[in-house]
């Protein structure tokens, strides 16, 4: 993918002369391609940013009761919490489909009662139904580095700061928040990487508000036969996410040293 990311194509021959106008026209925003194509990953960016927060939060209390509240059976309890996540993932997005739809059990229920005179426009094909359903299609695999994290935390520096006269709160923020950032942050790059470039959810409940960058690179390498470009799409969103992740791992020692 990186070598053809520096060729041009002609039909359907690729010639290898190394340039970088795919690059060039890539970035390029004075130029229609360019101009949809950054928008589109800024649009990725964001969207996965968006799944893996709202992934963090709902998935974070379930991960701290169950590492310090739950005294037996932790792993039953581990397996209950993922167990509808061993179903496809393509059910699972078809099943928010028709929970999010116009005719979906929300828009439904929602018109039954009298809430709504017609059904929510933006809970289907758009970013909102993408960030829904991804956040949680990847729950899972944010839930068990949270446990883990979590739970090798030594209880005794938490009864130490209620003996010291801290706060629920002020435990939290104080001991446990700061023991379980190395789990909060597996969490988040465990689930920014892999979302950036699914194009599958996006192409299913995103509609054309809800297109990211990865269904673009779908297209250039399948009906718009454009693989130079594609490759070089692929490339720049691999470095945005390095670049991402490397700002996330500085951003968390400082925060880590301040804490």
């Amino acid at each position: 993918v990186f070598s053809i990311s520096f060729t041009t194509q002609s039909a359907f021959v690729i010639d290898y002369t190394p340039t970088f106008d795919r690059y060039y026209e890539f970035m390029d925003t004075s130029t229609r391609t360019g101009t949809i194509l950054t928008t589109l990953l800024g649009r990725s960016l964001t969207i996965s940013f968006l799944v893996a927060f709202f992934t963090l939060i709902t998935t974070y209390p379930v991960a701290y009761y169950i590492a310090f509240y739950v005294k037996k059976n932790k792993m039953l309890w581990l397996v209950l919490m993922t167990l509808p996540f061993w179903t496809s993932y393509l059910l699972r997005v078809f099943a928010w489909k028709l929970i999010l739809g116009h005719g979906g059990v929300i828009n439904a229920s929602l018109m039954t009662v009298g809430f709504i005179d017609e059904p929510l426009g933006f809970l289907m094909y758009s970013k909102t139904a993408v960030v829904i359903t991804m956040a949680h299609a990847w729950a899972a695999f944010a839930l068990l580095p949270l446990y883990v994290s979590l739970d090798k935390i030594d209880y005794s520096l938490i009864e130490a700061s209620h003996d010291l006269g801290c706060t629920r709160f002020e435990t939290f923020w104080r001991v446990v928040w700061p023991l379980s950032l190395p789990g909060v942050i597996g969490a988040v790059l465990i689930i920014f990487i892999p979302t950036v470039g699914d194009y599958v959810t996006p192409a299913l409940v995103g509609g054309t508000e809800g297109r990211v960058l990865s269904n673009m690179i779908q297209a250039y390498f399948g009906r718009a036969n454009n693989f130079p470009l594609g490759a070089a799409s692929a490339v720049i969103m691999l470095i945005s996410v390095v670049i991402v992740t490397i700002m996330v791992n500085v951003v968390t020692k400082r925060l880590t040293q301040r804490l």
